[in-house]
């Protein structure tokens, strides 16, 4: 693997593993989309030129700040390779007092953010809650997993 791929997330499974199926990998992705996640995998269209999307989309306040973010990732399964093939794209759009700003990538980035507040806890102390958090690698890092746990490897590209 060369740095390219490194950069981009690029990991095999282990040599133990026994590959599973185009079908099954399908479904293994599939059943990472649980209610209890905030983000959404499913099937994808014609124009999006992959099989399946992984989409998190998030409008948040955070210090003061409206914070809209939409991350998506497309997935091209290739069943002669056994991979994954993956485009990550990120879009941002931030509106404060004073300033608003929009961005766009596309590879391995991430955003993450969280806030505290300080509550009393049962014994009367005060201690600090985390109250937000936002991390945009929690739904890379469990599609990967459960490509990496059926038998194929999960190749971070720049285009599809």
């Amino acid at each position: 693997m060369g740095l390219l791929g490194r950069m981009l997330g690029t990991m095999y499974p282990d040599s133990d593993v026994v590959p599973l199926s185009a079908a099954e990998v399908r479904e293994a992705l599939l059943a990472v989309d649980t209610p209890d996640v905030p983000y959404r995998v499913r099937k994808a269209n014609p124009a999006e030129k992959a099989d399946l999307v992984g989409e998190w989309m998030v409008d948040t306040t955070y210090f003061d700040e409206r914070m809209k973010l939409r991350l998506r990732i497309r997935m091209h399964l290739d069943p002669s390779e056994r991979e994954v093939r993956t485009l990550q794209e990120q879009w941002t759009t931030t509106r404060g007092n004073m300033s608003a700003s929009r961005g766009y990538s596309r590879g391995m980035g991430f955003t993450a953010q969280r806030q505290w507040a300080y509550e009393r806890g049962p014994d009367g102390r005060r201690q600090r809650v985390e109250t937000y958090h936002l991390d945009t690698r929690d739904m890379r890092n469990a599609l990967r997993q459960a490509a990496l746990d059926a038998g194929w490897a999960w190749r971070g590209l720049l285009r599809l």
